[in-house]
């Protein structure tokens, strides 16, 4: 070693060796012999990206080992089984700064998440073998039986929704990682929809009142959330990226067409996969991947005096500065781009107090509930209830009018409810 390698390296951080531990003798190598695997943790000062608190875990036996002697009886770093899995399509990945990542458990505790640090414990949490995960949680190029039924909607707006609801089986897998992993995601102040305790009523009521309201729309929302960006999202929360590539891979799909080749039929992936709509873990992660837009928007709304919430993919703001507005347009949309989505311009809507405003259907011009023709409507089906006689499908559908009226206002309900005359009897 020359005088100035050795100058550099007094001064070069050095990582910290812990956490080694040798594999069970019981898993053994495909001759049978007992497996001679070193699992090493190598901790890296600093954390994953400035000003951030996950902290740098790497996997020593993924890190460059410089010149190496090569001898006959050599310690495996890798089972056979983990390795095959570590290099498969499902954890490829082109930032190599991520793939040798470790758990970083005090992260996982800020958050109150499961602590999962191989998919063994994965698949435990989950009630299946490791077997079954992988199953599940393996990105082909071609599926003999798609884990998914897809089917398409018509949209109020013109053209077809696609909708991917999962098998029972997966499905199952879903809910079961919805209780006890993806519930448990943070979700920003900001956020109505998909939030236990929050609703329209609760998205809308701080816009009752206000002069101007201003509603943009996220284009393809679902879509926009990529395995990558779920993948990463797992990894800045503390999970390492053996776990993080398998959570991702479960909760996502790709788009796929059939192919017959040779009499058999493949299903056959035509993009990236994505958080379909139809899965129960999407929409809570799509709130989780929308939490620093909803704290950035949230931020632009209070410099101007606005308020902004958010029900899914519907970005709400209202404020009684006029000479704001599109200051706060321009630069929400702005924001929007920068964080990986873009705005469906044909849906933005400047709504005055001159004319009716809503948010997620609940007027919010004086109050919150229904607008005057639409109650002019209800009044008109209850006088008509009244008139004709009682109708047991139209009975029902006043007291479901009613119902939805009395969780929004119920003022307005009751107003509504007494004009009604009691049945039977």
């Amino acid at each position: 070693m020359s005088w100035l390698d050795w100058f550099k390296g007094l001064f070069s951080p050095k990582p910290v060796t812990r956490d080694v531990a040798r594999l069970d003798a019981s898993e053994r190598d495909a001759r049978g012999r007992p497996a001679d695997v070193v699992r090493e943790t190598v901790a890296t000062s600093g954390p994953l990206k400035p000003g951030h608190l996950r902290q740098i875990l790497r996997d020593a036996r993924l890190l460059p080992k410089g010149k190496r002697v090569y001898t006959r009886k050599r310690k495996r770093l890798f089972a056979a089984t983990e390795a095959r899995r570590f290099f498969s399509t499902a954890f490829r990945t082109r930032n190599r700064n991520v793939r040798d990542l470790l758990p970083d458990e005090a992260q996982l505790a800020r958050y109150g998440l499961p602590v999962w640090r191989t998919e063994e414990d994965v698949a435990t949490a989950l009630r299946i073998s490791v077997g079954q995960l992988r199953h599940y949680s393996t990105h082909r190029a071609r599926e003999r039986v798609s884990h998914y039924v897809t089917f398409s909607v018509p949209k109020r707006s013109g053209g077809v929704r696609l909708l991917h609801a999962p098998k029972r089986r997966l499905k199952a897998l879903q809910r079961r990682l919805l209780a006890v992993l993806v519930s448990k995601l943070p979700v920003s102040a900001q956020a109505h929809g998909f939030v236990t305790g929050r609703s329209i009523k609760t998205g809308a009521a701080p816009h009752v009142g206000k002069r101007v309201v201003l509603k943009l729309d996220l284009k393809d929302f679902f879509p926009s959330v990529t395995v990558n960006r779920v993948r990463g999202l797992l990894l800045a929360f503390g999970y390492g990226y053996p776990v993080a590539a398998t959570l991702a891979v479960l909760m996502t799909e790709a788009e796929r067409q059939p192919v017959e080749v040779e009499g058999t039929v493949f299903h056959v992936p035509v993009g990236p996969r994505v958080c379909v709509q139809g899965a129960p873990t999407s929409p809570g992660l799509c709130n989780a991947v929308l939490t620093r837009l909803d704290r950035r928007l949230a931020g632009l709304s209070r410099r101007y005096g606005y308020t902004y919430t958010r029900y899914a993919d519907d970005l709400t703001f209202s404020g009684d500065d006029l000479g704001a507005l599109e200051k706060v347009r321009a630069l929400a949309a702005k924001y929007v781009t920068e964080e990986g989505f873009e705005v469906n311009r044909e849906k933005t809507r400047v709504m005055r107090r001159g004319g009716r405003q809503r948010v997620t259907g609940v007027t919010v011009n004086e109050e919150l509930g229904l607008s005057r023709e639409e109650r002019r409507k209800l009044r008109a089906m209850i006088h008509q209830e009244d008139r004709d006689g009682g109708d047991a499908k139209r009975g029902a559908r006043i007291d479901g009018m009613l119902a939805y009226v009395g969780m929004l206002n119920p003022e307005q309900a009751a107003r509504l409810a007494r004009r009604r005359k009691p049945r039977g009897g």
